[in-house]
């Protein structure tokens, strides 16, 4: 019987009745499976003695020991029995509270198995948390011949057997419920229901990686002979776990359409001139660089899903649907690093194949600055390119969605007006998702569906979803690649474009303002440009109430400065010389875009903003990136707003200017900012802070389903997990 099917209830444990149960109940254990799967969160080792002498060296004293006197301090109720102690190393004080009747278990000359935490408190030894039982009644009981009866104290202690000498399991409480009653329910359960558990991995797989047969890792986790015994057990019901749990990843990425890591099946072929389809080498040709090795081979990946999404060759004149998935692909790269440029080779490679591409961004400012590069790359080449919003007007949409609807448009860039209801595609064969965590798994599914229902899917009455490509400026973790995006192959852009220089990161301290002010004016005088960054819009918006789950307050009353107030400020007492420019989200899109445009051109040197220039700003000649009150900000955002300078050959700074009142998590942030720019190591370092579900916005349903695994600490088993569920579907698939 498997484990889960255990489903008696535990009020059939002796002991547990009623109210009992209901205290199991907050832990949310309701049958005997149940229990057998609440693992400790710990051990205590009490397999080895640890001497009195020794309190400082260690969390716990496990000691036998001779009761030497007894003592009460306090009048009334307050009265507290206070039992003497030695182990031949030191003497020790246990402080009794509320615990009088030890004075009968525990009497004078009796010799006790004691452990718990000791420190020195009133220039004596003492604990108040402490175990104790009695092994003999006296320490002649102990000594067996006359030689022991020469040795010293310490030594005949030193030779008694503890009885309680193993390994604790220590379970998570609620109130109400003592660790001795989980272990004796604990005992119980795995007396009468801990046989003919069966193995949930196959002999293969426990073998392979050493792992213990279900049934002993069951009762090893709570009844360890020691702790090795106990960390194998943990390793292989983590493993199992984290197993299970990428199968059902794979298994959904199935559902949906998609392939995972044809990649690792086939030889990837290098990108170059010979691998590239008509348009892609048009695009190369009028291109005055050098593609980086990392976007290089994130083509080739790209390439491999398209192809494999249709049946004949890339030279024929006409292709035909497969029965085979299109690809599902995650391309992650840290800010700069040539993402947009990669998703538009894999948009030429459907259109030499005839299909349609959708490239969906989340506002109209970044999918206008998308739709102008792609006008001024690819149109040269032959692609027809539109642009779609929803503030398109009538009189411009009509004719736009009949020539989508037509097959007249390759490749259409916008927001959400991509898979409103009007919007109909010919062909949609690719699905592009910047930013692609503004958008939720709905959002994904309706772009997506859109292609499941174009017009040649209908005639030809298949419904294959298109390939999806999601791209994120924020690097993922790769623990977090393999769980909330398991179900996506992962691509990475790491390599950046030659000629850039590291970003300079400055911190200080508020009320040195005038500092960074200079150090900033020198770079306009060189003729660069600059960003002032703040938390507020206005001044009337809440300074002390935080919702945001990705900022921190570090003082109740700190006053915030707001980026309207700051644009007086800075454009009048501190640069008048200059041109300033105010931009956030209370603005009209249509005066956004107006405001970006001068700062590009620099018409506009100093741009004073909110976070609304996190994404889609594009200005290499800014050099300078001021962000105020920067303990109000997450690492996500503090990383991209800095990309934002740092985009052209030009040394540049990011000024982090923050509170006098920081706490912990405030002081872990700035450290990591000012120590690197590496977007892969700072991602690591937030889920590190803040936890996976945190760092993606949500507590995310995979990690509510893990119990004893982690993903964070057991970052390598999870990798292995993934690779053998992998092997598993793909056996499954081809009859194996």
């Amino acid at each position: 019987m498997k484990l889960a099917q255990i489903q008696t209830s535990i009020t059939n444990i002796s002991g547990i009745g009623p109210a009992q149960a209901k205290l199991f109940a907050n832990l949310n254990v309701f049958t005997i499976s149940d229990l057998l799967q609440f693992y400790p969160r710990d051990w205590e080792d009490r397999t080895h003695a640890i001497p009195l002498i020794e309190f400082s060296q260690h969390k716990k004293i496990h000691t036998a020991a001779i009761v030497l006197d007894h003592e009460w301090f306090g009048f009334g109720r307050m009265r507290t029995l206070k039992i003497r102690i030695s182990d031949g190393t030191t003497e020790a004080a246990l402080l009794c509270f509320n615990r009088g009747f030890l004075e009968k278990s525990l009497p004078i000359n009796s010799i006790i198995s004691v452990t718990g935490h000791f420190y020195v408190k009133y220039n004596e030894l003492q604990s108040s948390a402490f175990e104790a039982i009695r092994i003999a009644k006296s320490i002649n009981q102990i000594e067996n011949s006359a030689e022991e009866k020469n040795i010293s104290l310490q030594q005949k202690l030193a030779h008694i057997h503890l009885v309680d000498s193993a390994v604790f399991p220590i379970y998570p409480l609620t109130a109400g419920l003592t660790q001795k009653q989980i272990r004796k329910a604990m005992n119980i359960a795995l007396k009468e229901y801990g046989r003919g558990i069966e193995n949930e991995l196959s002999d293969e797989l426990i073998k392979k990686y050493n792992l213990l047969e279900k049934q002993k890792a069951i009762h090893s986790i709570h009844q360890p002979q020691n702790m090795s015994e106990a960390l194998a057990a943990k390793r292989t019901l983590i493993f199992e776990e984290l197993y299970k749990f990428q199968l059902a990843i794979v298994q959904r990425a199935q559902a949906h359409g998609h392939f995972l890591d044809k990649t690792k099946q086939k030889k990837l072929v290098p990108f170059d001139d010979l691998q590239a389809s008509p348009h892609q080498k048009l695009l190369l040709k009028r291109l005055e660089f050098d593609l980086t090795p990392d976007q290089k081979t994130v083509i080739s990946q790209m390439n491999l899903d398209i192809d494999t999404s249709y049946t004949q060759n890339i030279d024929k004149s006409q292709s035909s649907l497969s029965e085979a998935q299109a690809g599902s692909r995650l391309l992650q790269g840290d800010v700069g690093s040539g993402k947009t440029l990669a998703a538009f080779f894999a948009a030429l490679r459907v259109i030499d194949w005839g299909g349609q591409v959708a490239f969906l961004a989340p506002t109209e400012i970044l999918a206008k600055q998308h739709a102008e590069n792609a006008a001024k790359l690819l149109e040269t080449t032959g692609v027809k390119v539109a642009f779609l919003t929803g503030n398109i007007k009538a009189a411009n949409r009509k004719p736009l969605l009949k020539a989508l609807k037509a097959g007249d448009i390759d490749i259409v860039i916008g927001t959400h007006a991509l898979f409103s209801n009007q919007v109909v595609y010919k062909d949609l064969r690719l699905a592009i998702i910047d930013e692609q965590h503004r958008f939720g798994v709905v959002q994904r599914n309706q772009i997506l569906e859109k292609g499941r229902t174009s017009i040649v899917q209908q005639k030809e009455g298949t419904s294959q979803v298109p390939n999806l490509l999601m791209m994120s400026a924020t690097p993922i973790p790769q623990t977090l690649a393999l769980t909330v995006y398991g179900d996506l192959d992962v691509s990475t852009i790491k390599t950046m474009p030659p000629g850039r220089k590291p970003i300079e990161t400055h911190l200080t301290i508020q009320g040195h303002e005038s500092r960074v002010y200079e150090a900033v004016r020198k770079e306009l005088k060189e003729g660069h440009q600059a960003y002032f960054v703040y938390p507020l819009i206005e001044q009337s918006e809440s300074n002390v109430e935080n919702k945001d789950p990705d900022m921190e307050l570090s003082s109740p009353i700190t006053i915030l400065k707001s980026a309207t107030e700051q644009y007086d400020f800075l454009s009048k007492q501190v640069y008048p010389e200059f041109k300033c420019g105010l931009v956030h989200s209370k603005i009209a899109e249509e005066e956004q875009s107006r405001i970006l445009e001068e700062f590009k051109t620099n018409k506009i040197q100093i741009l004073i903003a909110t976070t609304v220039v996190e994404v889609g700003v594009d200005v290499p000649n800014a050099s300078c990136m001021v962000i105020e009150h920067a303990e109000r900000f997450g690492l996500a955002a503090l990383h991209q707003l800095r990309g934002r300078v740092g985009r052209g050959t030009v040394q540049s700074h990011c000024f982090l200017i923050y509170s006098q009142k920081l706490t912990e998590l405030g002081k872990s942030r700035l450290k990591v900012m000012h120590d690197s720019t590496d977007g892969f190591y700072i991602a690591e370092k937030d889920l590190q802070l803040r936890g996976p579900g945190e760092v993606t916005g949500i507590q995310q349903s995979g990690y509510l389903t893990l119990g004893i695994a982690d993903p964070v600490r057991d970052r390598d088993l999870l990798e292995i997990a993934r690779k053998e569920a992998i092997v598993t579907i793909t056996n499954q698939n081809s009859g194996n």
